[in-house]
């Protein structure tokens, strides 16, 4: 090469690239800063003449190069500076590595191993129907509740979204015409004044049905009664002419069970008062609240045990009425006279057709 004194410049690596950088010296000038190189890989050259690292310049903090002696007005100065050779931001196909920011596939990806996410986000319909497969999970160990959630599409190609128990519980009802519905329970009684059911809605039910088990008085020799409220259990309506009984027209309770004749029974040999009983049309405003029952307790002093029921006493098959053409929406069930030593009583609701 015409003009070049000096060894060939050498590339230490394939991994390496070269930096030049020339400058025309001034007088006597000795500091040739903003160069920018590596340290111990740099070559200085002044006038093509390779200079000697050490002895005529110094380069050691990546950025000023000194010359020993200064140089003469117009020389030329060229630094060759060698750097770390960069492929690209890649992550490797052999060993793998970490992408650090988004990454769009614009077409198909294959994994044969399992794909890993904090969340996965797929496009709504993309998923065919037929590859919707959960394994992997367990029963929940218990009964279905109101709050359990399951997952609906909110119509043909819609959205997914999660729904309560509660709510398939209200859309069943509106399909299944009439039929009886489960509202609550007292759960097992013990030595309770009285037992209160608030459970009415009028826009689902039309009548209530009433379950009793072996509910037995503390005092014996006592009728069952039961008296409503218009107002959610604030009140009972409790005074004598408030209700027109079998054989009664000032009782201060519909008759549950129960007559002069057979009353109920607390000994021992006495089972207190199963069976059922109805409450028809409480919302009804324009005519009065009528009872009736379908009720047996057991006595086994009478000869060969004697049972009382609705077929063979007209007092515990009688109906009742509440003297008020108004809106009925609680009702608690008593003896009248003591408390309820034990039992368990159940509302159920007649489903509107």
């Amino acid at each position: 090469m015409a003009g070049y004194i000096g060894g060939k410049v050498a590339v230490s690596a394939p991994q390496q690239i070269e930096t030049k950088h020339t400058i025309t010296a001034t007088a006597s000038q000795t500091s040739i800063p903003n160069v920018g190189y590596t340290v111990g890989a740099v070559h200085v050259y002044q006038n093509g003449i390779r200079l000697v690292d050490g002895t005529d310049y110094t380069a050691t903090n990546g950025s000023t190069v000194t010359l020993e002696t200064g140089a003469t007005e117009g020389d030329q100065i060229v630094i060759v500076s060698h750097g770390s050779f960069e492929t690209g931001d890649t992550v490797s196909k052999a060993s793998g590595g970490t992408f650090s920011s988004n990454v769009a596939v614009s077409g198909n990806v294959t994994a044969t191993g399992s794909v890993t996410a904090n969340s996965l986000i797929v496009p709504d319909g993309s998923i065919p129907l037929v590859d919707l497969d959960i394994d992997g999970g367990t029963d929940i160990g218990a009964a279905l509740v109101d709050a359990d959630l399951m997952v609906v599409d909110d119509g043909a190609g819609g959205t997914n979204r999660k729904a309560t128990m509660s709510r398939l519980a209200t859309y069943m009802g509106t399909k299944i015409g009439g039929g009886m519905e489960f509202i609550s329970s007292s759960g097992a009684i013990s030595n309770a004044a009285s037992v209160a059911f608030t459970g009415f809605d009028a826009s689902k039910y039309d009548h209530y049905q009433f379950m009793f088990q072996h509910v037995i008085p503390a005092t014996d020799d006592v009728f069952f009664n039961a008296q409503t409220s218009t107002n959610t259990g604030t009140s009972y309506s409790s005074t004598a002419g408030d209700y027109h009984t079998y054989g009664t027209q000032d009782a201060d309770g519909l008759r549950v069970a129960g007559h002069d004749g057979y009353k109920v029974g607390s000994d021992s040999n006495e089972f207190g008062v199963s069976g059922l009983f109805m409450l028809y049309a409480p919302h009804n405003t324009s005519a009065y609240t009528y009872s009736n029952g379908a009720l047996i307790t057991y006595n086994t002093s009478d000869a060969g045990g004697y049972i009382h029921s609705m077929a063979s006493n007209a007092g515990f098959s009688a109906g009742s009425a509440r003297l008020a053409a108004e809106d009925v929406d609680a009702i608690r069930f008593l003896f009248n006279s003591g408390n309820i030593e034990s039992g368990e009583i159940t509302m159920f609701g007649v489903v509107n057709s």
